[in-house]
């Protein structure tokens, strides 16, 4: 009863008759890059603990919040949780840290909000996301993709379902970004007095500091670390997992059946730029069964036409149905009929009123559902689900070759030691699961 009573005054003061006048106590973990972006969203809410590996970055927090409590190290701000008052954490951090902060903070009943992605490994994805389900009727969740607020992923929803090109049998998305590395880099030194940095290394296996993995700007330092295999996944966990979005927001999709990839020679150290990876998904309610293609770095689906090349798309998508094809990017569709009989007269758009709600704010979908448990755009389930399929490319492609999948059991079934990539080890002092 004594472990239960936080969690109780918190559903209390949340959940009441005035829930929707009542602000969050929060913390922000990762106060610079995109924990800066979350600065003005924040004024609106009480955020009482700030959380940064980087004494600068957490000194340049503290001046927009001069009143939180300070930590460098995000395990013993949760183990403070009940002396801060926390409501919830909005999680900034380097990728490799996702996964186990919005465990901790799930375990100890915290709402939580997560940049992307939200895992690197099948096994983090499953085991973050089951823990959201488990606490679903109490807890609030959100992934960082905050290009879902776009009106755009509405309307291409809306024309997928209303049968605009027929009846859907595949669907692709791709992005075009090329960063390479040769590998891991080479020892530099020791760290500034004033970077934590075997903080920032966390759960991933020692690496020697070196300033490369530091010298982006504000909101694209990622582009530094994020390819390495032991920080990050490169492009499927950076912009794949808003483009992807693009695609999964239309299809409904649970667990793939199967999986391939193919691309560049693999590397030990580094995630690869070139790679495609496709696969087969089970029909549901509304459609049949569909094949789903990711691709990546210069890889790309074929285009439905000869006039368009999808090559000027750096990220996109592309739905095809037995009537034609929609190629869209984060703000803009094309409809593309195809055939005698594509005469969109099968189509009838939606009344004005009949349109899906507007998401507004994407902090505020998720500071709202904090106070009255409504269902976020992205939330640890839907958003789980699609980073875990993602990551089953990256499997494939180390297996090198194509890879069946039971999602029921999270285990691939005709290759065991494909089994072998489904997760990491990880440095002592820190457990997934905490």
């Amino acid at each position: 009863m004594a472990a239960a009573g936080p969690l109780l005054f918190t559903n209390t003061k949340l959940f009441g008759a005035d829930a929707p006048s009542n602000k969050l106590n929060l913390a922000l973990i990762g106060t610079w890059g995109r924990g800066e972006a979350h600065f003005s969203a924040l004024k609106s809410q009480n955020v009482v603990a700030l959380c940064d590996i980087n004494d600068d970055h957490l000194a340049f927090g503290a001046k927009q919040f001069p009143k939180a409590a300070k930590y460098i190290d995000w395990r013993k701000l949760l183990d403070d949780h009940q002396k801060l008052g926390l409501d919830g954490v909005i999680i900034c951090t380097a990728d490799h840290h996702h996964a186990f902060i919005s465990n901790w903070a799930l375990n100890r009943g915290l709402h939580v909000y997560c940049e992307k992605p939200l895992a690197n490994t099948i096994e983090e994805a499953r085991i973050v996301r089951a823990n959201y389900l488990s606490k679903k009727n109490k807890l609030a969740t959100q992934v960082g993709m905050q290009r879902h607020a776009f009106q755009n992923f509405n309307r291409l929803r809306e024309l997928v379902r209303g049968n605009a090109i027929g009846e859907l049998s595949a669907a692709y998305a791709w992005g075009n970004r090329q960063i390479r590395r040769p590998g891991y880099y080479p020892s530099a030194g020791n760290p500034p007095s004033n970077l934590h940095y075997d903080l920032w290394l966390g759960p991933a296996p020692y690496h020697p500091y070196n300033p490369g993995y530091f010298k982006g700007g504000p909101g694209a330092n990622c582009l530094e670390w994020n390819m390495f295999w032991d920080f990050g996944n490169g492009q499927i966990g950076d912009m794949g997992s808003h483009t992807m979005d693009l695609l999964w927001n239309v299809v409904d999709a649970q667990y793939a059946t199967t999986a391939e990839a193919s691309g560049e020679a693999f590397n030990k150290d580094v995630s690869p730029v070139t790679m495609e990876s496709h696969f087969e998904n089970p029909a549901n309610d509304w459609r049949g069964p569909i094949k789903i293609s990711w691709y990546q770095g210069g890889a790309m689906p074929k285009s439905p036409v000869s006039w368009l090349d999808l090559n000027k798309i750096d990220h996109g998508a592309m739905f095809k149905g037995s009537k034609g094809f929609i190629v869209a990017n984060f703000t803009s569709r094309m409809i593309i009929p195809v055939g005698d009989g594509a005469d969109m007269t099968y189509y009838k758009s939606p009344a004005k009123d009949e349109l899906l709600p507007t998401v507004g704010g994407f902090q505020e979908e998720w500071f709202n559902a904090c106070k009255s448990l409504k269902k976020t755009s992205c939330d640890f389930d839907y958003s789980g689900t699609m980073i875990e399929q993602m990551l089953l490319g990256l499997v494939a492609y180390r297996a090198g070759k194509k890879i069946e999948y039971d999602g029921s059991k999270g285990v691939v079934t005709n290759d065991a030691d494909a089994n072998q990539y489904l997760s990491r080890q990880y440095r002592a002092g820190y457990t997934l699961n905490g």
